[in-house]
């Protein structure tokens, strides 16, 4: 007698007239956020919510308070083989190792640097597709992969890849301004100057003071890393500087024209039904809007979105001269969940977007800050 394998049967089953749930059990994937930082603990959350996941648990290399938590959440914590003596302390389900062999995916949320080591020591040997931060590189000797991914400009470059890097925050912030500008205008734009007024630290980066002076940052990486999706010669110019506050980056553009600069409305209108854009009148400032959005119970306090203080759009000239804030950490997590999609079920941007839209809830949350925020 001849029996199917599991793959086998699952197409068999696929074919047939089966209840959704049971179809949706065999096409879920299995995916392990190594890392359990800021972002790595903000990708899980979302995960835990996505009915076509299953969350084969984190990795954690610290014997921290951090690991504690995270099985108090109910994940399996997975470590470094090498170092499983140093967890004696905790409930561990097991080495990283064997975690990434029961995974279709790995989400690396390590340190900056780290990835690429995870890349050659782990992933490449178990051949396993991997999504790096924006703490890695696409350029050099050490680059994780040829495509730095920004779902507004390159989607479909991710599909089915094995080794992808998403970009920074400020690097995935410029590109939801300045991919919805050059679909607009086009070849009447001339020139892109942005100063980056970065954040000194993460909200949950209690252990790393803030320093009481402005950092000045010497050949910022975000120019050239948004060049990999907007394009090499892109007239864009990048300074940037690094301020004593949690509360978000903003971000001060100044965006020449051939002729006569459009009117502040002509830009504000373009991103009325922008992804992950809100248009805000009324606030002051950041902290005004990371308190508005604890205040509305959003997850981790995070909008997942740029937001545009337009009351400071001006027009002079040639010139528009905008500022939009930017939610950090944040406004990665819809992008890292963007890629997922795009390099494991190769899905059409649409049907990417309407999942991620039903996870993440973006419209709403940007709705409530336009209201909110309003003349």
């Amino acid at each position: 007698m001849n029996f199917l394998g599991f793959e086998q049967l699952k197409r068999v089953f696929l074919q047939t007239n089966l209840n959704k749930w049971v179809k949706q059990f065999l096409l879920m994937k299995k995916v392990f956020v190594n890392g359990y930082g800021s972002i790595g603990s903000r990708i899980v959350s979302f995960l835990k919510d996505d009915p076509e996941i299953t969350v084969v648990g984190v990795g954690k290399y610290s014997p921290d308070e951090k690991v504690q938590e995270a099985i108090s959440k109910g994940l399996d914590v997975f470590v470094p083989e090498s170092k499983l003596d140093s967890f004696s302390d905790f409930k561990i389900s097991g080495s990283i190792e064997s975690a990434l062999d029961k995974s279709d995916l790995v989400i690396d949320a390590a340190p900056g640097g780290h990835g690429y080591k995870n890349k050659k020591n782990l992933y490449e040997p178990k051949n396993i597709p991997a999504i790096y931060q924006g703490g890695e590189s696409t350029i050099g000797s050490e680059a994780v992969s040829d495509l730095l991914f920004n779902s507004r400009a390159n989607y479909d470059q991710a599909l089915g890849k094995y080794h992808v890097m998403q970009g920074s925050c400020n690097v995935t912030g410029m590109g939801r301004i300045l991919e919805p500008l050059r679909d607009k205008f086009g070849d009447t734009l001339v020139r892109f100057d942005v100063t980056l007024v970065r954040r000194w630290a993460d909200i949950e980066q209690t252990e790393k003071k803030l320093s009481d002076t402005i950092e000045m940052t010497e050949k910022p990486h975000h120019g050239d890393d948004v060049k990999l999706y907007f394009g090499k010669n892109a007239p864009l110019y990048v300074r940037a500087i690094k301020v004593p506050t949690r509360q978000m980056h903003l971000h001060i553009m100044d965006i020449r024209f051939k002729d006569a600069a459009p009117k502040p409305s002509e830009i504000h209108n373009i991103f009325t039904n922008e992804f992950g854009v809100a248009t805000l009148w009324t606030a002051k400032g950041t902290k005004d809007v990371r308190d508005y959005a604890q205040n509305m119970g959003f997850n981790f306090t995070d909008t997942n979105m740029i937001h545009i203080h337009a009351n400071m759009t001006t027009s002079i000239g040639d010139t528009v001269q905008m500022m939009y804030s930017d939610d950090q950490t944040g406004i990665v997590i819809p992008e890292n969940h963007m890629l997922m999609q795009a390099m494991l079920f190769e899905k059409s941007y649409n049907d990417a977007f309407a999942h991620t839209e039903s996870i993440f809830h973006m419209k709403e949350k940007k709705q409530k800050l336009e209201e909110h925020f309003c003349k």
